[in-house]
């Protein structure tokens, strides 16, 4: 049984190792949004530091490689709409 707590990237790739899927996957963001469902601001601040780690990591992982814009990935999902 995947439990959300499954849910973590692996890095440095940022894959969900229950899902295969890119990470934040749709559980990620499930169990993220409980987490700060009173803080917002605190969910978009955590975010942004887990998107520079991820842009980090995939650098070096992929020397030379222009990375796309993570922001949508990573903080774009959680923005107030």
């Amino acid at each position: 049984m995947v439990r959300l707590e499954d849910h973590l990237p692996i890095r440095p790739s940022w894959r969900c190792p229950a899902c295969g899927i890119l990470w934040p996957c749709s559980a990620a963001k499930l169990r993220l949004l409980g987490e700060y469902r009173n803080d917002r601001p605190g969910l978009l601040v955590h975010l942004t530091k887990v998107q520079e780690e991820a842009v980090a990591d995939l650098v070096k992982l992929n020397p030379g490689t222009v990375l796309p814009d993570l922001t949508p990935r990573f903080v774009g999902w959680a923005e107030a709409r």
